[in-house]
Parts: structure tokens; C-alpha cells; sequence
């Protein structure tokens, strides 16, 4: 029942979203070149799919924004591990990591593209690049928050480092970089769209743009509605995983919720 009931609370808001939506394009008789109803942006999707012409751009940005995310979230656990555990290497890669991320990464995109080519590779370093901070810094924050009196209590038993940080401290960080993974989802979407902007021949960004030459505004919102459900299902997909993973916490958050 509980599971049921969490999902009809947001189809009963997006419902209501969505009467308001058509009833104003209907009440203040907009034009469809500045707001398609909910039924121009329902039909683009039915043909879309109907006609397999979705179906492409669809594929491309899943698979450039799964590639690049999987990437990144590995490289940012790996490096987040390293640099929690080391002093010395804090003090090396810190500074340029934080230069890094200060970037933005739109004025890398021009470069990546002279790098890596126009096709996927390009996109795949870009999403890397957008999602591996946030990981990266929640890795690094739940490591070393990792209680002393426990650490302590495992070195009484002569546990090595290795145990300490696979056994103890990557566990007691969960939480958080399960945390960081949810927040790289939405960065992954928007780093790909942002690479298939820059450019790109096939991709739901692409197909965004490419609808704004002609001002087809229906096809638009179908392209910003589909990156809105692939961002909701690998969030959730993320929060799914994490209640297996780290089933401690979700038996906590049950028990305060009696």
C-alpha cells in the first residue's frame, strides 16, 4: 500500500500540472509557436515513436550519458579513496581538482571536441567530466567521517589499512556516496545535452535544437519531457540500488517512521 501510494502522490500532482497547463493554452488562446498544448506534445511522441524516428535519439543520449556516468562515478570513488587515505596525494591532486571543477565546462567542450573527435567519445569525456566532483567530494567527506571510536576499536584488533578501508570506512560512507551518485544522474543528462548543443548529428539535445531552427515546439517539449523521464528512472534506478545496498540506513529510516 505504501508503495502504491508513493506513486500515485506525484501522478496526482503531474495530473493537476498538466489540467492547469491545458487550460491556460485554451483559456488565453496561446499560439502553439510560443506553447503547444498537452495533446501537440502527446501526438509528437506517439508519432515519434510510431514512426522510429525517437528511437535513435533516444538510444545516443542514453548510451552517451550511461557510458560517461559509469566512468566518472568510478574514477571519482577510486580517486575519492586515494585522497582520503593520503595526506601527500591531498596535496598534490587537491589544487587541480579544484581548478578543475571551477571550469566550467562548457568552455572545455570547444577543446574536448578538437581532442576527441565529433562523434560519441567527445560527449562521454564531457558527462564524465560534469558528474565525477559531487561523487568525488561526497566520497571523500564520508571516508574520513567515519567514526574515530570504531576505527579505534578495529586497530585494537589489529586491523590493517586495506580492512579499515574496505570494511569499515567505505561502508560507514554509503550513505553519502550513494548521495553523489544521485546527484550525478542529473549532471550526466545535462552534460550530454550540453555536448550534443555543442555538436552533434543524432541525440536528444540535438533533436532539441534541431526543432528550434524550425520552431517546432512540440517536438521540443517531447525531447525536454523523455530527458525528464530518463533523469526520474536512473534517479530512481540509483535510490532502488541504494535501499539494497545500504539496507542499514533504509531499516533505520522505517524504524523513525513508526
Amino acid at each position: 500500500m505504501r508503495s502504491v501510494l508513493s506513486l500515485l502522490y506525484p501522478l496526482i500532482s503531474l495530473s493537476v500540472l498538466v489540467a492547469i497547463w491545458d487550460v491556460s493554452v485554451r483559456f488565453f488562446s496561446i499560439p502553439d509557436y510560443l506553447l503547444p498544448s498537452p495533446t501537440a506534445v502527446l501526438t509528437s511522441l506517439i508519432n515519434g515513436f510510431i514512426d522510429h524516428s525517437l528511437w535513435p535519439h533516444i538510444a545516443t543520449t542514453l548510451g552517451e550519458t550511461l557510458a560517461g556516468y559509469i566512468i566518472g562515478s568510478f574514477l571519482a570513488i577510486l580517486l575519492g579513496m586515494a585522497l582520503a587515505e593520503s595526506l601527500t596525494f591531498e596535496r598534490f591532486v587537491w589544487p587541480l581538482l579544484i581548478a578543475l571543477q571551477a571550469t566550467p565546462k562548457v568552455a572545455l567542450g570547444p577543446i574536448i571536441l578538437v581532442w576527441f573527435g565529433f562523434g560519441a567519445a567527445s560527449k562521454i569525456v564531457l558527462v564524465t567530466l560534469v558528474c565525477f566532483f559531487p561523487l568525488f567530494v561526497n566520497t571523500v567527506n564520508g571516508i574520513r567521517r567515519t567514526d574515530p571510536e570504531l576505527l579505534d576499536a578495529c586497530r585494537a584488533f589489529s586491523a590493517s589499512r586495506g580492512y579499515l578501508l574496505l570494511q569499515v570506512k567505505l561502508p560507514s560512507a554509503a550513505g553519502e556516496i550513494f548521495a553523489g551518485l544521485q546527484i550525478g544522474v542529473a549532471l550526466a543528462l545535462i552534460g550530454a545535452v550540453v555536448a550534443e548543443f555543442l555538436s552533434a548529428q543524432r541525440g536528444l539535445g540535438y533533436l532539441i535544437a534541431s526543432s528550434s531552427v524550425n520552431m517546432s515546439l512540440s517536438t521540443m517539449f517531447a525531447g525536454v519531457f523523455l530527458l525528464a523521464l530518463i533523469g526520474l528512472c536512473g534517479a530512481l534506478a540509483v535510490r532502488w540500488l541504494q535501499q539494497r545496498v545500504v539496507f542499514w540506513e533504509a531499516g533505520g529510516k522505517q524504524r523513525q517512521g513508526r
